[in-house]
């Protein structure tokens, strides 16, 4: 379907339309092939992105019954914050991509259902703009920039504008190889912009050597470092948390230098290929950092049972990418609710039917174990 003839949000939400999967199916019909495929697309052979959603097919709840789940809650805090749900939404950027109100629809959205909303640096609408629509927790995510004093300028911005939490994107310094993307001619669209960054220096023209690697020596000079961590922690007062660890190692460094808290993450799978799901590495980090720390999930998180299986592994949280744009372009603000209705919905049946009245209830013995002589058959 060409951009012509997309189809608009839609006015009322279709009673057929009842799980998150659905969103993703009418998406195609809703926004440009190009968007669709910028966003639904991983990194290279997308080897890592369907790793994210077999790696938790594979895990199975143990349910337990008779159980009195009658003062059941989703109710939790992370980072000393209250949250009606172990539910947020991921930072994604440019919303406006889907919908002409672009991440405002979003916020309205999050707001009704009292979810947390992580507010990209690529954001199509300012962060200001935003935070100003959220009635729910505001975290912002920080792409380090070139220029450390435009970085801390962004840093400012968010925490005048009320948000409570900084979250570092450290796993795509530069974009991994995105082959769907490229086929598809994806170009951002006019009128869709990082407005956020509007106010940018512009970057050093650096020219290389015959010898020397457009990528080591060319867009990896704008990454951060363990350095660039730690510099930012000593100008700002806001908690900080990085986003795309997948490394006991890289864990436990972030936990000695005071990190407040970690998302395990492959990007959903967009940056580099042939790494694993953050579910399968979840459980020996939690082991690692102890149970203090924060650790949030995301990858792949469409249905209550995966909400459940984070948790039962070790997530204080899970957070949501995709979907948010699926639902924002299939029905506005309405979709974007809809959809966390539902997987709030499905994440309290879960709960219920596996015996686990409340989130501290759901622990490793809540995943079915498997008697080691079945693998032997």
């Amino acid at each position: 379907m060409s951009s012509d003839n997309m189809l608009p949000p839609l006015a009322q939400i279709p009673a057929d339309l009842v799980s998150l999967g659905d969103y993703a199916k009418r998406a195609t019909a809703h926004m440009p092939r190009a968007v669709y495929e910028y966003i639904v697309g991983g990194g290279a052979d997308e080897i890592s992105q369907r790793r994210n959603r077999e790696m938790l097919d594979r895990l199975l709840i143990s349910p337990r019954v008779l159980v009195d789940v009658t003062r059941g809650s989703t109710e939790t805090r992370v980072l000393g914050e209250g949250f009606r749900h172990p539910i947020m939404l991921a930072p994604v950027a440019f919303h406006k991509l889907v919908h002409p109100e672009g991440e405002i629809a979003t916020a309205r959205a999050a707001s009704v259902l009292e979810t947390p909303m992580v507010v990209s640096t690529l954001s199509s609408v300012e962060l200001e703009s935003i935070a100003r629509t959220l009635d729910s927790p505001r975290w912002f995510q920080l792409y380090f920039q070139q220029d450390r004093e435009f970085t801390l300028s962004l840093v400012r911005r968010a925490e005048d504008a009320g948000y409570t939490c900084l979250m570092i994107t450290v796993d795509a310094p530069l974009h991994g190889i995105r082959n769907r993307a490229q086929r598809a001619g994806f170009e951002l669209p006019e009128g869709v912009e990082a407005v956020n960054l509007k106010q940018r220096p512009p970057l050093p023209r650096r020219v290389l050597e015959p010898s020397q690697s457009i990528v080591f020596q060319g867009m990896m000079t704008e990454a951060p470092n363990w350095e660039g961590i730690r510099w930012l922690q000593s100008h700002s007062r806001l908690p900080i948390i990085l986003k795309g660890v997948l490394s006991t190692a890289d864990a436990l460094k972030a936990q000695q230098m005071g990190i407040a808290g970690l998302v395990i993450s492959n990007h959903g799978g967009r940056a580099l290929d042939c790494v694993p799901s953050a579910i399968e590495v979840l459980p020996a980090i939690r082991q690692a950092v102890g149970a203090e720390m924060s650790l949030l999930l995301d990858g792949a998180i469409e249905r209550g049972t995966d909400v459940f299986k984070a948790l039962a592994l070790g997530a204080d949280a899970v957070m949501v990418g995709r979907p948010q744009l699926y639902a924002l372009a299939v029905a506005g603000a309405p979709g974007v609710a809809h959809m966390l209705r539902i997987l709030r919905e499905e994440l309290e049946v879960c709960m219920a039917l596996a015996g686990t009245p409340t989130l501290a209830d759901i622990g490793r013995a809540a995943l079915y174990q498997p008697a080691p002589s079945l693998f032997n058959l």
